[in-house]
């Protein structure tokens, strides 16, 4: 009876997620590698989203992640977009990263809320970084990526490594969306 109601559960949440255009995905999350001896300090500054998963969270354009240093052991984020009516979106928040992997952090949006895993499986820290991230729901998990680059476009070779990193997870690359960072576009964003 249990598993009938997990199984119930699981479908209804897969209509309700799908609604959105989340990736979902049978099983549990897979354990991704990540970055070997990830330097947090290296990684600060302003990234450029390139492309990622579709989610139910993120709608608009031009969207910036930039991490600072806030203080010990904690990453400071503040995630930009510009909507379609003209308006830029922001949100800030929290990293920490865990004490035996660095490279995977938790990441605090809002106070009563749990926190979100944030995996960096590569990064140079000069040019690009993948990131991955995964919730399990049962018998049913949802994939979350998204390629950041320290400027508005990566070169093709790099979309294509990171693209193989992300089918080595099994992560459909399918399914991601390339996003706008056309400079006039995106001017307003430097406003």
């Amino acid at each position: 009876r249990k598993m009938s109601l997990i199984w119930i559960f699981s479908v209804i949440l897969l209509f309700a997620l799908a609604a959105d255009a989340q990736v979902i995905m049978p099983g549990r999350c897979p354990n991704a590698a990540v970055q070997e001896k990830f330097d947090a300090a290296r990684y600060l500054g302003k990234w450029f989203e390139i492309q990622r998963l579709p989610n139910s969270f993120q709608l608009g354009h031009c969207c910036t992640a930039t991490y600072s240093l806030e203080s010990a052991g904690v990453v400071g984020v503040l995630n930009r977009e510009l909507l379609a009516n003209g308006t830029i979106s922001e949100i800030n928040g929290i990293a920490k990263p865990s004490p035996i992997e660095p490279a995977k952090l938790l990441v605090y949006f809002f106070e009563d809320a749990p926190p979100s895993p944030y995996w960096v499986l590569s990064t140079d820290y000069d040019s690009y970084a993948l990131v991955y991230s995964c919730t399990d729901l049962g018998v049913i998990h949802v994939d979350f990526t998204w390629i950041l680059s320290r400027t508005p476009t990566l070169p093709e070779e790099t979309l294509q490594e990171l693209h193989n990193i992300l089918l080595s997870n099994k992560v459909q690359v399918n399914k991601l969306l390339s996003t706008n960072q056309d400079e006039a576009y995106c001017s307003v964003m430097n406003q």
